[in-house]
């Protein structure tokens, strides 16, 4: 007789780019034309300090084990860097180091909720964050981002979960936004901070696309008067330094959380390895100028993107005020064919041509309120993107085969 799974664990979702990158690379080792824009990974070279720096630390022997708080003069780096960069007042106590942004959110979870706590997501949500809040116990309570507000988080639904909610204990909010490219303005964030401020209310920040902000500049919700008592903010080097397979990422918060998510780190995965930290550090320290130009690069190819999709008879798209995301709005085409946004997306993937496909997200696969939109990322070159997008003008004439699909596949079918 086997053991029996958890409760929670046979419950557990995950992230739906990882679970279409698999069906994306078995397709492309049969022989298909995949055009990738399923993930969001930059198509870019790691920062070439980074590269330098993480190479050295290798052979002077920095392969052991390191604080689990992380290296105190990397966590002094990234406290120096938020304050010049953001205007978040930390110091190396208000960090903490973890092999990227993700694991925060669990560990924000662990520290923060308890069963029945609710925690207010705006939705789209990035697919990760219920796992966390439902394994410990607590709920998500989902209010919407609309398209005519340019994806912007509304404080009015702040103000209304904390008026109606019987248990509120946590926000969860990520600017720039994925999927919607939706940016909080500094009226936002600081509308935010004024109704949460003094309360006992904890709001997890996941800004991973912090140099990702095509107008103006990032703003965080940290820099805050007093929102450094209240809140997680989580950075990564995957976006930023194109540095996704180093697993590198950095959380701010009080000395007192940061001291707690140390124990946590601690007890599940030791330490981020010295030599990635280092790497993390040499880019902070030397490669700003290369993560500009290349931020820069990031903009084109998300201007190009929207521009073609554009073109598109039944797609409605806004320019992303930030991330390398496109999130198109495919409703009228969902509706013609009876199939779900995700639907569409996978027979794009596997059903619209024998010979190629193209790779991307269904909007559901961040939430209810992702129905009728697909997320495009800008993770392969221009003439890609072009050819990924003209795909899909054709793909969406073929109602045969549409037809055929969903008749193979009627998951997809609009219930």
């Amino acid at each position: 007789m086997s053991v029996s799974f958890s409760t929670f664990a046979s419950s557990l979702t995950s992230e739906t780019a990882f679970d279409v990158l698999a069906v994306a690379k078995r397709l492309k080792a049969a022989g298909k034309d995949v055009i990738e824009l399923q993930i969001g990974d930059s198509p870019f070279p790691s920062a070439s300090s980074a590269i330098a720096a993480g190479k050295a630390a290798i052979d002077a022997g920095l392969t052991r084990y390191g604080p689990s708080l992380g290296l105190p003069e990397f966590r002094e780096t990234i406290a120096e860097t938020v304050r010049a960069e953001f205007g978040i007042p930390a110091t190396a106590d208000h960090v903490v180091v973890a092999p990227g942004a993700k694991p925060f959110q669990q560990f924000f979870c662990e520290v923060f909720l308890e069963p029945d706590d609710e925690v207010l997501v705006f939705e789209p949500a990035f697919p990760t964050f219920a796992p966390n809040i439902t394994r410990r116990g607590a709920k998500p309570v989902y209010v919407p981002l609309r398209q005519e507000n340019a994806f912007r988080p509304d404080p009015t639904d702040v103000a209304r979960f904390l008026q109606t909610s019987s248990h509120p204990k946590a926000i969860f909010l990520n600017s720039p936004h994925n999927p919607t490219g939706g940016v909080a303005t500094a009226d936002d964030l600081r509308a935010i901070a004024d109704l949460i401020r003094g309360k006992n209310v904890a709001l997890f920040s996941d800004e991973p696309y912090c140099h990702m902000v095509w107008d103006g500049r990032h703003r965080s919700i940290l820099a805050e008067p007093g929102m450094l008592d209240q809140c997680v903010g989580a950075y990564t080097f995957s976006k930023s330094y194109s540095m996704s397979g180093w697993r590198c990422g950095f959380a701010v918060a009080s000395p007192a959380v940061a001291q707690m998510v140390g124990k946590m780190i601690n007890t599940s995965l030791s330490c981020v390895p010295p030599f990635v930290q280092l790497a993390g550090q040499a880019a902070l320290r030397h490669d700003a100028a290369e993560r500009d130009a290349t931020m820069q690069k990031f903009h084109t190819k998300v201007k190009k993107l929207v521009d073609e999709l554009r073109t598109v008879e039944g797609v409605t798209v806004l320019m992303p005020a930030g991330t390398f995301y496109a999130f198109p709005n495919v409703r009228p085409i969902c509706d013609r064919f009876g199939i779900t946004s995700h639907g569409l997306a996978m027979y794009l993937l596997e059903g619209a041509d024998d010979a190629r496909g193209v790779a991307c997200l269904g909007g559901e696969s961040f939430g209810a309120a992702g129905y009728g939109f697909i997320r495009f990322s800008c993770s392969e070159p221009d003439d890609r993107l072009v050819a990924a997008v003209d795909f899909l003008k054709q793909a969406i004439t073929r109602t045969d085969r549409v037809a055929a699909y969903l008749e193979a596949h009627p998951k997809y079918r609009v219930r």
